[in-house]
């Protein structure tokens, strides 16, 4: 099974402890459950979207502080389904390398996959707030008015659009793109699912008018979504532009560039795995068992946003060291 297993990896260079011990090998399992009955890795990706979403109504109603058992059974609830969701996530990837059928919009909603998760569970994570804050309000000692609690929860929203904008969706955006540029280096362009955003414009303008429009619409998303990704990582551009420049093509680049960029985004890659899933969940679910998921918010914005900031500033440093030596 190991070598079967580790074909249906990216690579284990760039999974952490508990996905490469527990939940790559559950998955693998899986995985091979599905491909006996020949389900669409899609399928999966559509399933894991679907119960990830509903997680977010027992997030909602879960508090043992205000609810007793009742809304604690809620919120373990909801954490068992955001982790079935992450699962089929999962799952998803390795029934696609297992089978053969990847695709260019099996890749589109597996980026989209978190962001079908967490917009539900944020705002009811919000109204959640709404119904029940004694906790905060004592802590911070305001009166529990009307008029308080609509600003309160007008402030706790604000801090979920930064945090859901910039923590969930740009932390996780840059932490895949950088997970998609260590397995280019690694394994080359066919090892990797490395997409820039020039490609996915040309792919969405030869779309024809039979093309379905939902097909053309999560085209349209994916273009934002690679253009931000390489917004935010100006030295990479710059790196991969140089390597163009002198070699002819990516492709043509020396092995001791790709050892070069390999041995200094490997340490990086730890910290990068941070930004995604498990490390995050885990504060989600903390937060939102001691009763008070808004303060997650701020977690997310100042504690996660402190991680992103020095998983890029590492990232960006020693492409600039390459580019330049090149």
């Amino acid at each position: 099974m190991d070598e079967k297993f580790k074909a249906t990896l990216k690579s284990s260079e760039t999974e952490d402890w508990l996905d490469l011990h527990v939940i790559r090998p559950f998955c693998y399992y899986l995985a091979v459950f599905f491909a006996k009955f020949d389900v669409h890795p899609n399928t999966v990706t559509i399933w894991s979207m679907i119960i990830g979403a509903a997680s977010a109504f027992f997030f909602a109603c879960g508090s043992f502080y205000y609810c007793g058992t009742w809304g604690l059974m809620m919120n373990i609830i909801g954490i068992v389904l955001l982790m079935v969701a992450d699962i089929f996530d999962c799952t998803d990837g390795q029934l696609a390398r297992m089978t053969g059928k990847k695709s260019r919009l099996g890749r589109i909603l597996d980026g989209v996959a978190g962001f079908a998760w967490f917009i539900p569970i944020y705002h009811l994570m919000v109204y959640r707030f709404y119904l029940h804050h004694d906790i905060e309000f004592q802590f911070l000692g305001i009166p529990d008015t009307e008029q308080n609690v609509l600003i309160a929860t007008a402030v706790v929203y604000a801090l979920g659009l930064i945090g859901g904008i910039a923590g969930t969706g740009g932390q996780q955006r840059l932490a895949d793109y950088y997970i998609q540029i260590h397995l280019f280096f690694l394994k080359g362009e066919k090892g990797s699912e490395l997409d820039n955003s020039r490609r996915q414009q040309e792919i969405y303008d030869q779309m024809g008018p039979d093309t379905p429009k939902v097909e053309r619409y999560f085209q349209k998303t994916y273009i934002d979504y690679t253009k931000k990704q390489e917004q935010a990582t100006p030295q990479f551009q710059r790196l991969m532009q140089k390597i163009r420049e002198k070699f002819g093509s990516t492709d043509n680049m020396p092995e001791t560039v790709r050892k070069q960029f390999h041995d200094a985004s490997l340490p990086v890659i730890f910290w990068n795995g941070l930004l995604t899933f498990n490390f995050r969940s885990f504060w989600l679910f903390l937060f939102c068992l001691l009763d008070v998921p808004a303060v997650y918010f701020v977690w997310e914005i100042v504690g996660m946003g402190l991680l992103y900031t020095y998983v890029r500033y590492r990232h960006e440093s020693f492409c600039k060291k390459i580019a330049d030596s090149l």
